[in-house]
């Protein structure tokens, strides 16, 4: 092989291609480059912050939803609670009616009772008047023996 001047040539265009190369067109390409490795690392980053930002998003729903469950079951709770007192209360009230109604009742028939007596005193004192009379074969005066009749109502 035979070094010639068309290798040196070629050579020397090679060289000045290079260097032309390395002052004009290699800088904005290697630039180009690294603006373009940033932009991926801070979209990576971004990408990075966005995934944490979603789990404690995650974790902060996740803790309102157990605070809002347990707020609806301590609710759930109280209205139970409520409904059993007011059940409780209720029954309280128509026990204490029920008690009012039977001894309104109770005095009720102890009035009908004495009534009862009464009318059957008054009855048996007019059949005891009768019964004198018919032995006497008189008639007895009421209002002359109205001591005597209410002492007999009395003993009845």
């Amino acid at each position: 092989m035979s070094i010639n001047a068309t290798l040196i040539i070629q050579m020397i265009v090679f060289l000045i291609l290079v260097g032309f190369t390395m002052k004009f067109v290699w800088s904005p390409i290697v630039k180009a480059l690294d603006e373009r490795a940033a932009k991926i690392a801070d979209g990576l980053s971004a990408a990075d912050k966005a995934k944490s930002d979603l789990a404690a998003a995650n974790q902060r729903v996740e803790q309102q939803l157990s605070a809002a469950r347990n707020d609806a079951q301590k609710r759930l709770a109280d209205a139970e609670r409520l409904a059993q007192q007011m059940i409780e209360e209720a029954k309280g009230r128509a026990t204490e009616e029920g008690a009012k109604i039977i001894a309104a009742a109770r005095a009720e028939a102890e009035q009908e009772a004495v009534k009862a007596r009464e009318a059957l005193r008054e009855q048996v004192a007019g059949l005891a008047v009768k019964g004198a009379e018919q032995i006497l074969r008189r008639e007895v005066n009421p209002g002359v023996h109205a001591e005597l009749l209410s002492r007999l109502k009395a003993e009845l």
